[in-house]
């Protein structure tokens, strides 16, 4: 399934924009991981690394790392670059089911 495919789904998906030499990036992924079992199936939650997928990182004006973006139906709907709290992230996914 293509990066296109993916964010084109009508439920929400959850871009994480990371490197692996990141600090902040490697304290997301531990909150990712919580949100995913809080949301299930309601969301799908990805991790793009930016050093292997430019393009992506570029599509999306990706400057700095992490830079979470929430997607439906292939529309951003939200973004931030920095590390978000599960609560926030929960929230967020839920009230764009």
């Amino acid at each position: 399934m293509t990066f296109q495919e993916i964010i084109n789904q009508d439920k929400p998906v959850l871009v994480d924009f990371f490197a692996t030499w990141c600090g902040p990036c490697k304290m997301m992924s531990p909150i990712l991981e919580d949100v995913k079992q809080r949301v299930g199936e309601n969301a799908n939650i990805i991790k793009i690394d930016v050093d292997k997928n430019p393009q992506a990182a570029s599509a999306y004006q990706v400057r700095g790392v992490p830079t979470l973006i929430l997607f439906k139906n292939g529309k951003p709907l939200w973004r931030q670059s920095s590390v978000v709290p599960a609560n926030e992230l929960e929230r967020l996914i839920i009230a764009n089911t």
